[in-house]
């Protein structure tokens, strides 16, 4: 295991905020892992399970606890046959997908443009363009707080709209293992699949912001719209009609390109940017009586 010290959070989000981890661990093995919880239990502290940190801001003040990054035996995706692999939670989604889809294997493929590892796209269940990574998946090998392994059906794993058990039991994601469909079981070709990819990316790099630092989408896709707009469930919209596109509080900046997303438009901190992710909902709850819940997960004391 690799240990640090008040290691800046900055160099490891999407966002390029965020202060120091009081310790940030490089788990190559499961034996690391194992460690890294030991470590933080003997410290009495909170540990913290980081992917690619592109959904996450982490406090100014940084996090006195343990965060831990994954890689060499949980970067692997086994080719099991027919379809199935099995993934290392520290592969990054986008090298999954494409690998698949040069096999003529569908399912997850327009998911390539996301930017996180698989286990943090199992923890979320991620999602874009139709498609989400539980629909494909077939069981879950995870760490449990007292250094269990367990083995988690596809069915036990509650995937719902950006949700998994995995935010509520806590549970480390080591691998998942997929089912995928044929592409020609859909009437499809290879040519097919990468001109669908080519379209999901052309219409990413047309909406969002990817120039700017950011954390993907702020808000989560709403349930129901507001009372004269019901059908209208992106958060983006009512946020735009609230004239809050460009809307900046410090270097933190509701992006001119997509209103779902809050981008670091130089200079932002942590706090600039979950300000203005409150006021956000503030407006927006004033102007149309509906709540906005943040898709972002907060690290820290804020």
């Amino acid at each position: 295991m690799i240990l640090l010290e008040n290691e800046p959070m900055c160099k490891h989000t999407s966002f390029k905020v965020g202060g120091p981890a009081r310790y940030f661990a490089k788990a190559e093995t499961v034996e690391d892992l194992k460690a890294a919880m030991t470590l933080a239990r003997e410290k009495g502290l909170p540990y913290f399970i980081l992917g690619n940190g592109t959904n996450l801001l982490v406090s100014d003040k940084g996090y006195e606890g343990v965060i831990v990054t994954l890689a060499e035996e949980f970067s692997a995706i086994e080719d099991l046959g027919n379809g199935a692999f099995k993934v290392g939670a520290a592969v990054p989604l986008g090298r999954f997908a494409r690998a698949t889809l040069k096999q003529g294997f569908a399912g997850i493929h327009k998911l390539a443009g996301i930017p996180g590892t698989l286990g943090g796209a199992i923890y979320m269940n991620a999602g874009a363009y139709g498609q989400e990574i539980g629909t494909c998946c077939s069981l879950v090998i995870a760490l449990d707080g007292s250094g269990n392994i367990h083995e988690i059906p596809a069915n036990g794993c509650a995937f719902g709209y950006r949700q998994s058990i995995f935010q509520k039991n806590k549970a480390i994601i080591l691998s998942t293992t997929f089912q995928l469909p044929a592409a020609s079981a859909e009437g499809k070709t290879v040519a097919d699949l990468e001109a669908e990819l080519a379209e999901c990316m052309a219409k990413r790099k047309a909406s969002q912001p990817l120039n700017m630092p950011n954390a993907g989408s702020t808000f989560k896709r709403l349930d129901k719209g507001a009372a004269d707009t019901p059908a209208q469930i992106a958060p983006g919209y009512y946020i735009e009609q609230a004239g809050l596109k460009g809307y900046r509080i410090g270097g933190a900046e509701v992006s001119t390109l997509h209103a779902n997303f809050i981008v670091n438009a130089g200079g932002a901190t942590a706090s600039d940017i979950k300000t203005l992710s409150e006021y956000v909902q503030k407006e927006v709850t004033e102007k149309f009586g509906i709540e906005l819940k943040r898709e972002i997960i907060l690290l820290g004391d804020f």
